[in-house]
């Protein structure tokens, strides 16, 4: 079953599926750089623990 759609209506369904398309880039985006984030975050924490030691185990 087949629809046959107005050509405004066709327009306007290409013009939000193209709306769309940006929203989940940018969201997926969004996700990969508080990914980053979270990742660098780890990693300093995990490097400020090591160099406390080593300072500790110095003294």
């Amino acid at each position: 079953m087949t629809e046959t759609y107005s050509k405004s209506r066709q327009q306007a369904e290409i013009a939000f599926g193209n709306v769309q398309t940006e929203f989940f880039a940018k969201n997926n985006a969004m996700e990969e750089l508080e990914s980053a984030a979270q990742a660098r975050n780890a990693k300093t924490l995990r490097l400020r623990e090591a160099r406390l030691a080593k300072e500790k185990a110095e003294i």
